[in-house]
């Protein structure tokens, strides 16, 4: 079975993946797998990354590269499941795309700054479109993410979170949610009177829209009740 793979008709094969552009999909693609790896195994988390698409536009400080990213994630529509998926996805179906591009383009080019350079323009649209694709695989994934995510819902009302932004208000907060894992990242609003910062102790009061938002209020005032 793996002789298939030792024959020497599959050298052009290599050379396409191991050159540029392709490449770089290959070093992605192959970063991916020792993940999905470790995820298996327990290594890893399939939420070690995470990227906050709640992002806060009129705050007065620049966005750092993870909000970029995160605007680009929203501008595609590539939220509702954990973004190590969506990213994955992407690099897979970009390295096929990227594949064939330079098979098809490149596979004549021999000048080595040439191939650079016509080689960019087709990353880049190997990118776009694995983007575009990747909206309409997520869609039956985003489903089953969303009933998941709604039965874990009846279970976070009442528990106790810890702010994790640096501020809390009506329009704008994260905390993070101890549920004996990884954890759970909420994004949480107070009541518009209460502010909280980073750090404080806050109790998930109740859900306020189908996006998944929570008011949260604090120990002392949840206690008095």
């Amino acid at each position: 079975m793996f002789a298939i793979f030792l024959n020497e008709n599959m050298d052009p094969f290599y050379q396409n993946i191991g050159s540029f552009p392709t490449a770089i999909y290959s070093v992605l693609l192959i970063i991916c797998a020792v993940y999905w790896a470790g995820a298996v195994i327990g290594i890893f988390d399939i939420d070690v990354i995470n990227i906050d698409t709640d992002i806060d536009l009129n705050a007065n400080s620049s966005h750092t590269t993870p909000d970029v990213l995160a605007g680009l994630l929203i501008k595609f529509k590539l939220v509702g499941v954990p973004v190590v998926i969506t990213l994955s996805i992407i690099i897979m179906l970009g390295w096929f795309i990227c594949y064939f591009l330079a098979h098809f383009l490149l596979s004549s080019v021999d000048n080595g700054l040439l191939r650079f350079i016509l080689g960019i323009p087709i990353v880049a649209a190997s990118l776009v479109a694995a983007a575009w694709l990747t909206t309409f695989v997520m869609q039956p994934i985003r489903k089953i993410f969303n009933r998941t995510t709604e039965q874990a819902h009846k279970h976070i009302l009442g528990q106790r979170a810890v702010v994790r932004t640096s501020r809390v208000d009506d329009n704008f907060g994260e905390a993070t949610l101890d549920d004996g894992g990884a954890g759970l990242i909420l994004k949480i609003r107070s009541n518009g009177e209460d502010q909280f910062t980073k750090g404080d102790r806050v109790v998930i009061f109740e859900r306020l829209n189908n996006d998944n938002v929570y008011r949260v209020i604090s120990e002392k005032e949840f206690d008095g009740f």
